[in-house]
C-alpha cells in the first residue's frame, strides 16, 4: 500500500496550489481520505476529510472557503485545491486513508489516529 503526494511547492500569498494523493495497493473509493499538515514547531493539524462514499466533507476552520477536497475514483486519486494561500498555510501536507465499510459512508474525524495509511508528505511554502 502506498500513498504518494505531489503538487507542493513555493507560492506567493494569495496564490493557489493543487495537491494530489495517488494511491497504489488500495482503492481510495473504499476509504475515507484526509489531508493533514504540520508546520515546524507546531502540532499536526487535520485540514480536510472526504468520507468513504464522498457524501460528507469536513474542513478545518482555518481553511474553510479556501480549500476544496475532491476525489477522482477513476484515477484512484484525491486532490486538495488550495486557493488564497497565506503564509500560515506553510507546512508539510500529508494525505492519509482509512478503510470504510461496504455500502456505508464512513465519516471519521480529523484525528490522526483514525487513519491507517499515510503518505510521505509534500512541502508547501507560501512566501513573497
Amino acid at each position: 500500500v502506498q500513498l504518494v503526494e505531489s503538487g507542493g511547492g513555493l507560492v506567493q500569498p494569495g496564490g493557489s496550489l493543487r495537491l494530489s494523493c495517488a494511491a497504489s495497493g488500495l482503492l481510495l473509493e473504499e476509504h475515507a481520505v484526509a489531508w493533514f499538515r504540520q508546520a515546524p514547531g507546531k502540532e499536526r493539524e487535520g485540514v480536510s476529510r472526504i468520507s468513504s462514499l464522498g457524501g460528507n466533507i469536513r474542513y478545518a476552520d482555518s481553511v474553510k472557503g479556501r480549500f476544496t477536497i475532491e476525489r477522482d475514483n477513476g484515477k484512484n486519486t484525491v486532490y486538495l485545491q488550495m486557493n488564497s494561500l497565506r503564509p500560515e498555510d506553510t507546512a508539510v501536507y500529508t494525505c492519509a486513508a482509512t478503510p470504510g465499510i461496504t455500502g456505508v459512508d464512513f465519516e471519521p474525524t480529523l484525528q490522526y489516529y483514525e487513519y491507517d495509511f499515510w503518505g510521505q508528505g509534500t512541502q508547501v511554502t507560501v512566501s513573497s
